[in-house]
Formats: structure tokens, C-alpha cells, sequence
């Protein structure tokens, strides 16, 4: 629980649930839903993708999963969720279809940071690939 200052500048109790937030997230980029999923962001996240510039800002957010992600569409099954306090660690797997035609199958980790206001400050994602 987090204190958060409302309109009148008074204080109150709000409920930040990190999880539910990270599970809402896979939901809605599953569906196709940018806006919606950009929102889950804060105005200045970060987001770091292992192939990609640190992405800043919901706009930069917005245009990756709108015209770079090469992701067209897919599921992400969720394995495992650790949480402390604001920080929400997943593992899984994604099985779906590249822009490009070609069906893919890859195991993934993400870390987030939920701020305060209940949106994410900072994602990471990492991949299950042979590298080395």
C-alpha cells in the first residue's frame, strides 16, 4: 500500500497491486492492445530489449509495439511470478507468428518496476536463445 496525494491534496491510501498490473499488461498485448498497454506505462519509462535501443517514453513504447516489434501476434504463457514489494519478475514462454510469416517458440524473462502510481517505471526482457 502506497500514500498518494488526490485532488483536493489530501492523502490517501491507494492499492497497488504490481502483479495484477503485470498480468493486465501480458493480457493486453496479447490482444492487440497498444493504447491500452502503453497506458500501463509511465510517461518516462524505460524499457530494455536485448536487439533494441533503450526505449524511453510512452511515444518511443507506442511506435515499438505499433512498427518495430517483429512480433505480429502470439500468446504468452506465464510459468512463474516473483514478487517483492513494487519489483514483479515472470518467466515464460511465447509461441506465435513473426511479421515476417514464421511461427516462433521462445522461453522469456521480463523484470518490472511498478512505481508508486501503479504504472511501470522500468521493463526488461531477456531471451532464452543460444548466443554462446
Amino acid at each position: 500500500m502506497s500514500q498518494l496525494t488526490n485532488e483536493l491534496g489530501t492523502e490517501e491510501t491507494a492499492r497497488i497491486d504490481p502483479v495484477h498490473t503485470v498480468r493486465t499488461y501480458y493480457d493486453l498485448v496479447d490482444a492487440g492492445d497498444v493504447s491500452g498497454l502503453v497506458q500501463l506505462f509511465a510517461v518516462d519509462a524505460e524499457y530494455h530489449r536485448p536487439g533494441y535501443d533503450r526505449l524511453s517514453g510512452r511515444a518511443e513504447l507506442e511506435r515499438f509495439y505499433r512498427e518495430e516489434r517483429v512480433i505480429a501476434d502470439g500468446r504468452h504463457r506465464l510459468s512463474k511470478i516473483v514478487s517483492q514489494g513494487r519489483e514483479v519478475a515472470v518467466h515464460g514462454t511465447f509461441e506465435g507468428v513473426l511479421r515476417d510469416g514464421t511461427k516462433t517458440s521462445v522461453r522469456f524473462a521480463d523484470f518490472f518496476s511498478v512505481n508508486p502510481t501503479g504504472t511501470f517505471s522500468v521493463r526488461e526482457t531477456f531471451f532464452y536463445a543460444p548466443l554462446v
